[in-house]
């Protein structure tokens, strides 16, 4: 269901022209009519208000975590936002993580930057969207390598519904499974599509969503 605030989130996303429209191809290579490039958030009041989004959206689950992580390159200014917007909005002062794609040779070494995880940690994941879970299982042995840590939240912009490497069950759902994580997003597809058929002008573009939907994406 399309709420105000959901409403709100997909038209800020489209202000800051991350959520995209045309012929694009996904990191699991499908081809899609939509796009969200969280790349594309460039100045300080569009940072500010996604971690706030993701702040609400972190403190209404009300779920029990002890740092949060983004991994690199886009989860890093997320989890940075996130993390300043709960202290900011909710008095929640959390340590964060990120880590480097390549690790560091000198200095203070390793390849996280930020807080070092310690055995009994439950760290929350701060990412942009999942596809097929390609992304989740390339950040999972870097987590486990920090410790003794669990992982039980994942909190991303947009849940595009779509099957995973099982047919039948979604990248979330595999998510779940495997790693007994639970995802929580700020919006679905089905919210994005419901959105643009109550917009006009969008005409040419609700039968590339639906193709596309009927194809990869699934119930669940």
């Amino acid at each position: 269901m399309l709420t105000p605030e959901k409403k709100r989130f997909i038209e800020f996303m489209m202000d800051a022209d991350v959520l995209r429209f045309g012929d694009f191809v996904t990191k699991s290579g499908r081809n899609t009519p939509y796009f969200v490039n969280t790349g594309n958030y460039r100045t300080g009041a569009q940072i500010a208000g996604l971690g706030q989004f993701y702040a609400q959206l972190v403190h209404d689950t009300g779920c029990a975590f002890d740092a949060l992580f983004g991994p690199a390159y886009k989860g890093i200014p997320l989890v940075t936002a996130c993390a300043a917007s709960l202290y900011r909005e909710y008095g929640l002062d959390k340590p964060y993580f990120f880590n480097r794609k390549e690790a560091k040779d000198h200095g203070e070494g390793g390849n996280l930057v930020g807080y070092k995880p310690k055995d009994g940690d439950r760290i929350a994941i701060i990412e942009d969207v999942i596809t097929a879970g390609t992304a989740v299982r390339e950040t999972m042995p870097l987590l486990y390598a920090c410790g003794d840590v669990t992982c039980r939240d994942m909190f991303i912009s947009v849940n595009r519904c779509e099957v995973g490497q099982t047919p039948g069950k979604t990248a979330i759902m595999e998510v779940q499974e495997e790693f007994g994580i639970t995802v929580h997003a700020l919006v679905t597809v089905r919210d994005i599509r419901e959105w643009l058929s109550a917009h006009g002008g969008y005409e040419a573009l609700l039968p590339k969503m639906d193709g596309y939907m009927a194809k990869y994406c699934i119930e669940g």
